[in-house]
């Protein structure tokens, strides 16, 4: 019974630990949907243009891109949990600025901060769960980061409703978002830095005190031996993300994250509402309540991951998931060449996004999280995080650009769908070539499995 105690105690205590490092994600989610809220009101109390439309919402992106550039730096140096904090401390600036923005110029400057945070939290908080997580959880407890996003964007669809109103109605729809910053603020100082940093710091002493809390007293000490001899193979240095095993891994967290921006789907969230309303699908006067929908539906995708995750490989569900959102696109393209009735396009969205949210959208973080060495892994994903955010940028600007152009020439945008549908094929073949599987596996037997693949590639050369 005291064994079973002590497990329930560690238990509740890892998914504390996890809940608020799962904040950022709720932030990066709630911060993507409420600047669609806000952007009729900013049209016309700032007299927008079209570019400076695109402007207000690429702002932030642009943001996300500089974060990693600072995480080289934050998340080695000072640490994981003070990166987090420094993140907080950039949205708790954006959401005030914002919130009092006297035009769009200063506007663009709160958000582009704000945007900051969130390529610091994205980068962050998936190393310092991957970090404290047991291997067997580890899957799951990444993907409370992903939960915490899709609950950020379903608040920020009601907050966004509930504030819609002329005057300082906007105004109040960014300053809502203080209510997460400050919960971020004072449980980052209630939970432990990550152990594996602490280790490649010399911390032992502390490195040790928090993997008891989260492992019985001998796998604690087993683990902490195991990340020793694992430092002591690592120079933790830049170059060491060019050498032969590491570059691989390197390549193919790049590539996985370029294709969870590319693929689509995220277009389909980001665009809904314009998309269901062009279709003619609208609740009353309220174009992103037409949305709701889709938004509850990833709700309830993301806690069927979970489960998926827990019970299936990372390789299989991965290549089940980009299969899926390729057939969707392509009943999405079928659909717009019919001109089949508005309702019917729903049925592509849920079923694209769906497949997104139960595949590759958790475990594009999952696995970028565990398939670095400790040493490196901020340096790793600070790269990984930079190549996610350009994507995302390029892709967002190109989308309503490709969908006008095929319009124009074709009189419907089914060829958007069908060059989303190629992409996540090829998804599917690179990673039934090149990710590896690591359900399961520790994190410093993941370093291994890396430094196997370099010695091979000495030998083969």
């Amino acid at each position: 019974m005291e064994l079973q105690n002590s497990s329930k105690k560690r238990n509740r205590y890892i998914f504390g630990v996890t809940l608020v490092a799962s904040v950022g994600g709720f932030l990066f989610g709630f911060d993507l949907v409420i600047i669609a809220g806000a952007l009729p009101f900013l049209e016309t109390d700032f007299q927008l243009t079209p570019a400076l439309k695109g402007f207000a919402v690429s702002s932030a992106i642009l943001g996300a891109i500089a974060g990693p550039l600072f995480g080289l730096w934050f998340t080695d140096r000072i640490g994981r949990k003070k990166t987090m904090l420094v993140a907080a401390i950039f949205f708790m600036i954006s959401t005030v600025g914002c919130a009092f923005a006297a035009g769009i110029w200063d506007f663009g400057l709160w958000r582009f901060m704000g945007g900051v945070g969130i390529g610091l939290a994205m980068m962050s908080s998936p190393i310092y769960i991957a970090e404290l997580s047991p291997p067997h959880k580890r899957g799951v407890l990444v993907n409370v980061n992903q939960l915490s996003n899709v609950i950020g964007i379903n608040l920020a669809v009601i907050a966004s409703y509930f504030f819609s109103f002329d005057g300082w109605g906007w105004r109040w729809m960014f300053a809502s978002q203080a209510v997460p910053v400050i919960f971020l603020m004072i449980g980052l100082l209630l939970i432990p830095e990550s152990p594996r940093w602490l280790a490649a710091n010399n911390r032992m002493a502390e490195a040790l005190k928090i993997l008891t809390k989260i492992n019985s007293p001998e796998t604690a000490k087993t683990e902490l031996e195991t990340i020793q001899h694992s430092l002591g193979t690592e120079t933790g240095q830049f170059g060491e993300l060019l050498k032969p095993g590491i570059r691989r891994a390197l390549l193919i967290g790049i590539i996985i994250m370029i294709f969870s921006q590319i693929n689509g789907v995220n277009m389909m969230l980001l665009y809904a509402p314009s998309i269901l309303a062009e279709a003619g699908v609208t609740v009353g006067s309220h174009a992103i309540l037409s949305s709701i929908p889709v938004y509850v539906f990833i709700f309830v995708c993301t806690i069927a991951a979970f489960g998926l995750i827990k019970r299936y490989s990372r390789r299989a569900l991965l290549i089940s998931s980009v299969c899926l959102m390729s057939v969707a696109h392509l009943v999405m393209a079928l659909n717009l060449f019919q001109q089949w009735p508005p309702i019917f396009t729903l049925i592509p969205m849920l079923m694209g996004t769906g497949a997104f949210t139960l595949g590759l959208a958790p475990l594009s973080w999952i696995i970028v999280a565990e398939i670095f060495p400790n040493r490196v892994r901020g340096k790793a994903l600070a790269v990984v995080c930079f190549f996610l955010y350009a994507s995302s940028f390029v892709t967002a600007q190109f989308f309503p650009v490709l969908t006008h152009w095929f319009t124009g020439q074709f009189n419907n945008a089914a060829g958007v769908y069908i060059i989303f549908a190629i992409i996540c094929a090829a998804c599917a073949i690179f990673s039934w070539k090149a990710v590896p599987e690591t359900k399961g596996i520790g994190l410093e037997s993941i370093t291994a499995f890396w430094k196997r693949k370099e010695k091979d590639h000495g030998i083969n050369q």
